[in-house]
């Protein structure tokens, strides 16, 4: 679809450039080896703390520490600069090259549920968030293909009111839903004591922001499904604190919810509790939900077989 640029130039939305972006995108940088590697680094990162910040004066809940661009492996063995929006999942932050495009490098994985282009004045501290597309190609990205930052607000709505079921059968198939990960991506410093549970069938873990009730924390859903025979799956749920904390916050509900809302199954985290794990078999079609409850705070994941 080809869009009117005025109409984007319009609607752009100019961020500052913060004193603590440039810090960050800064101390990334000189983590680098070479030049290139360290402009790349330094746009990418400006890129994010900008659409951070306008997410923020939007009220709508980001972990940045939970990004690819926040991890030092990452940042170094690839060109990554994305943000996570805590329910939401990855949302590519792409510096804009001269000439009214934008360069997504090959290596973005598929799980990203957009990509909003920035175009950078580090002389003026100004970014501007030029426009969104929800699909990421590799590839050159034409501002005339963007739509709106409104339109990236609207979009963003409407995944939030419309939850969407992962889809655990495809797994078996390795089509994996967005912003479920391998447990050593999001666990990395507890994957040596945790892989010899995982040995069978097919295993995923997606970080879990309980916001207020754990600010600066997540916790992390791992899911393990494991074929019985051609109708029925074995399911593993495991929930466990992010690599920061040692221990679950001992005030945690989990609950598996059948299709009719009905509880039939739930643990609660003891003082102490490294995990809690819940175990049940499923048929192709059968639907259900995990949620998380933390004080005030509940969460809902929706999973089909």
């Amino acid at each position: 679809m080809i869009h009117n640029t005025k109409n984007l130039e319009e609607k752009s939305i100019p961020v500052s450039i913060t004193q603590a972006a440039l810090k960050i995108a800064r101390f990334f940088a000189d983590e680098q080896v070479t030049p290139e590697k360290k402009k790349q680094v330094y746009l990418n990162t400006l890129a994010v703390c900008a659409v951070n910040d306008y997410m923020e004066m939007m009220n709508i809940p980001t972990y940045p520490k939970a990004s690819d661009s926040w991890n030092c492996a990452m940042r170094y063995y690839a060109d990554v600069a994305d943000l996570k929006l805590s329910a939401l999942g990855h949302l590519e932050c792409r510096p804009a090259s001269p000439g009214h495009l934008c360069y997504i490098p090959p290596e973005i994985p598929d799980d990203r549920i957009g990509v909003v282009v920035v175009e950078l004045d580090i002389e003026h501290q100004q970014a501007v968030l030029v426009g969104f597309a929800k699909t990421v190609k590799a590839g050159e990205l034409f501002f005339n293909e963007l739509e709106t930052i409104e339109d990236l607000l609207a979009y963003l709505d409407s995944l939030e009111s419309n939850p969407t079921e992962v889809k655990l059968s495809y797994w078996l198939q390795n089509i994996i839903d967005a912003g479920w990960q391998p447990i050593e991506k999001i666990l990395a410093s507890k994957t040596p004591q945790l892989a010899f549970r995982y040995l069978n069938g097919v295993t995923r873990g997606k970080l879990i922001d309980m916001g207020i009730e754990l600010p600066g924390q997540s916790l992390a859903l791992v899911v393990t499904l494991t074929p019985k025979n051609s109708v029925e799956i074995q399911l593993k749920l495991q929930v466990h604190p992010s690599d920061e904390q040692a221990y679950l916050p001992n005030n945690l509900i989990v609950k598996v919810i059948d299709e009719k809302g009905t509880t039939v199954m739930e643990a609660h985290a003891r003082s102490g509790s490294t995990h809690v794990t819940l175990e049940f078999n499923a048929q192709i079609g059968e639907h259900f939900s995990v949620n998380l409850e933390l004080g005030n705070t509940n969460i809902t994941e929706n999973f089909v077989i």
